[in-house]
């Protein structure tokens, strides 16, 4: 059995937990992080050093990072076409999964999400929702182009890469700021909804994570 430590509020862990269910493994999660606490100990610190969700074991294999856990459930468990055999396949597909979790969902987080969500509202500015509008908005552009040869980054299947692509994109629709008109991203999110495993994984409120003043 493998065993998944974080919080189902976290957009990582999330990534593993959606790869576990598509993938059909049995899996169980325990909570750890936030308000869960945990990661402090020294046993927690063995599995991951930073004191970060999530972490997983699966027997003697233990590891951290969400993508890196993602790649090795598709490796060890997946099979074309989800997890393509051939390099040459599966290498342009992951320089998009990859740019969505290192170019992408760091500007959505950081630029919107954190400000939106997980900070004072009373050190909100407008000029702060802009900074994070200017600096999502081509990258969001860019993605829609891609998106444009779908249904899915691979066309017509689903893949690993749609993993990482589509994490972020519940918060991506559903925080309050000014999106541009980018009918190939929203159908692609749309399609996503349409997943159990996408609504049961993904699709978690972030109001547990809203600040709260002391």
């Amino acid at each position: 059995m493998i065993t998944v430590y974080g919080r189902a509020t976290s957009s990582n862990v999330q990534i593993v937990m959606w790869t576990l269910a598509e993938l059909g493994v049995p899996h169980e999660r325990l909570d750890y992080g936030h308000v869960h606490g945990g990661t402090d100990t020294e046993d927690y610190r063995a599995m991951n050093p930073m004191g970060l969700v999530p972490a997983l074991r699966d027997g003697d294999v233990v590891m951290f990072e969400s993508a890196a856990i993602h790649r090795y459930l598709c490796a060890r468990y997946g099979r074309a076409p989800f997890w393509p055999d051939d390099p040459a396949l599966r290498g342009p597909l992951d320089s998009w999964a990859e740019w969505v979790k290192t170019a992408f969902m760091p500007a959505l987080l950081n630029g919107l999400f954190y400000p939106l969500v997980r900070r004072d509202p009373a050190l909100l500015t407008p000029e702060i929702v802009a900074q994070g509008e200017a600096a999502i908005a081509p990258l969001a552009t860019m993605l829609d182009a891609r998106l444009g040869q779908g249904p899915w980054l691979a066309g017509g299947d689903f893949t690993f890469a749609d993993i990482l692509t589509g994490h972020g994109l519940y918060r991506y629709f559903t925080l309050p700021f000014a999106r541009p008109d980018l009918p190939n991203l929203a159908a692609y999110y749309a399609r996503l909804c349409q997943r159990p495993a996408y609504a049961r994984h993904v699709q978690i409120s972030y109001e547990p994570l809203r600040f709260k003043p002391e």
